[in-house]
């Protein structure tokens, strides 16, 4: 059922682009007047984003069968024109040979740029710059309502080893990288709307130029401690029947005195540790495939497998193409690329307010790396409990705090 789920979504969140590139059937105008060919309305209505049948041009491809003999051509009438061999070039109705590159390299040209330009410039946006504000503006009124989770119990002024160095290490190589990505990511993708007209096209320049160099570069950093915090703290993460009593009071968060038992981590952060994990691949491999498009194309064969499944079909969208040119599928990596990055910086930005001004004592656990035992006792009891017993410990004893 997980598989089937996760293939749905990743089915929905593919044919995004596609499914915003339709629009409302409109009535079709008479051609009549231009013998068939497009008028100022067909013009118009393009520009305008709307879907219009381009069969009326799409099929003028010319006959080479009606050509003049070869000691009567004179200017077109060699069965096709040169409009007609540019239109079945975009349409991709040539008989295009290549001697090598397969079937993508027939592709001389593909109009998707605009639709991936005005999908990225509106819907994209749009909608990430409203989960990224409605994020801040629900943790801030979250933090009005519940004020910062204190620890309830007396502090027993004794502290417990949470994380080692090399687990701090990993935690904080791919937080620091991603957040040096999410600010040149913004850059790259609101700086024409928004820097440009701040700051002017000089400033700006420098400044994107820059962040394309960072940003290319960090991503390593970000990868490593990505694979890090994976092979290190995957065991501690595997769901269990607690988590279900701590999901029942909503981890305590939302009322004072409620302190549901958890191992290393609790529900909620098994939560973000796997939508860190499967998010950032996600991002990882299509940043990859940017950095490489001609080595590591992604979609065509991702798309070849949705298709196989019947799930693009079933939600309406039919077939999804299987053979993608370079360019497209960079254009379909960009949108995917950016659709993650805009949901895990949604997620990271509730991490950040719990680790640091949400909740007390938080932020040793990755800052020194140990927590007071009180603090260890109120959110990971059971945690607590097998570290004691690993040492030999009883009730009571623990390393002084400083």
């Amino acid at each position: 059922m997980t598989r089937i789920i996760m293939t749905l979504l990743v089915s929905l969140f593919l044919t995004v682009p596609l499914a915003a590139q339709e629009a409302v059937e409109v009535p079709q105008p008479d051609r009549s007047a231009t013998g068939g060919a497009q008028t100022l309305d067909d013009i118009l209505a393009r520009q305008r984003g709307e879907k219009i049948d381009d069969s009326f041009r799409s099929g003028a491809t010319g006959d080479p069968d009606n050509a003049a003999g070869v000691a009567n051509q004179l200017g077109t009438l060699g069965g096709t024109s040169d409009a007609e061999v540019w239109r079945g070039l975009r349409y991709g109705l040539s008989d295009v040979k290549v001697s090598a590159g397969g079937p993508e390299a027939r592709v001389l040209i593909q109009d998707g740029g605009m639709r991936w330009l005005e999908f990225r410039q509106g819907p994209l946006a749009t909608y990430g710059a409203y989960l990224l504000g409605g994020t801040i503006v629900l943790l801030a009124l979250f933090f009005l309502l519940r004020g910062r989770i204190r620890i309830d119990g007396e502090k027993t002024g004794r502290t417990v080893t949470r994380f080692q160095a090399v687990e701090r290490f990993g935690h904080w190589l791919m937080a620091g990288s991603f957040v040096v990505l999410g600010i040149t990511g913004l850059i790259t993708l609101f700086g024409r709307k928004v820097l440009i007209p701040a700051f002017g096209h000089e400033a700006f320049s420098t400044l994107a130029i820059a962040s394309k160099w960072v940003h290319n570069n960090i991503s390593w950093a970000f990868m490593i401690g990505l694979v890090m915090v994976f092979v290190m703290w995957v065991m501690h993460n595997i769901p269990n029947k607690t988590d279900l009593k701590w999901i029942a009071v909503g981890g305590g968060i939302f009322k004072k005195g409620v302190h549901p038992p958890a191992k290393k981590f609790n529900a909620g952060q098994k939560m973000i540790f796997w939508a860190v994990i499967l998010f950032g691949a996600s991002i990882s491999v299509t940043g990859l495939s940017l950095l490489f498009p001609f080595e590591m194309p992604m979609f065509a064969k991702t798309f070849a497998i949705l298709n196989q499944t019947g799930l693009p079909q079933a939600l309406g969208f039919g077939e999804l193409p299987v053979m993608l040119a370079p360019h497209e599928e960079m254009q379909l990596a960009t949108l995917w690329h950016s659709m993650m990055a805009f949901v895990l910086m949604a997620i990271i930005l509730a991490h950040i307010y719990i680790g640091s001004v949400g909740m007390e004592g938080a932020y040793d656990a990755m800052g020194s790396g140990e927590v007071e035992e009180q603090w260890a006792r109120e959110h990971h009891s059971l945690w607590l409990e097998e570290v004691r017993k690993a040492e030999g410990q009883t009730e009571g004893k623990a390393t002084p705090a400083e």
